[in-house]
């Protein structure tokens, strides 16, 4: 599966436009990272447990759209964004999507 966040993937064109695939997830940290987390913050710095957090979100969300192009027939995914936002204290939503297509090389 080809991932791309432009319009079109190089050597390649479009035959055929299969829609809106998507891939979300929701994760939290446990209390214990938090706490090291809210910490850091009075330090400054990176906060790598919530680096962490959303890789492993954005990964899990690249997936489940992969996995849905994949169902479809697609062989690439185009326009490819994120959105993340905060659910709770703790807990972020990373959605993936893109447009599912079918291409082949030129």
């Amino acid at each position: 599966m080809i991932i791309v966040n432009t319009p079109d993937v190089a050597g390649h064109r479009i035959v055929k436009t299969i829609g809106l695939v998507r891939g979300n997830t929701i994760r939290a940290k446990h209390v214990g990272k938090d706490i090291l987390a809210s910490l850091r913050m009075l330090v400054g710095g990176e906060i790598k447990e919530y680096t962490e957090m959303l890789t492993e979100a954005r990964n899990e969300a690249i997936l489940r759209m992969t996995a849905e192009g994949k169902a479809a027939g697609a062989n690439a995914i185009v326009n490819v964004r994120f959105v993340t936002s905060q659910v709770m204290t703790g807990a972020a939503e990373l959605l993936a999507y893109g447009t599912a297509v079918v291409v082949e090389q030129q």
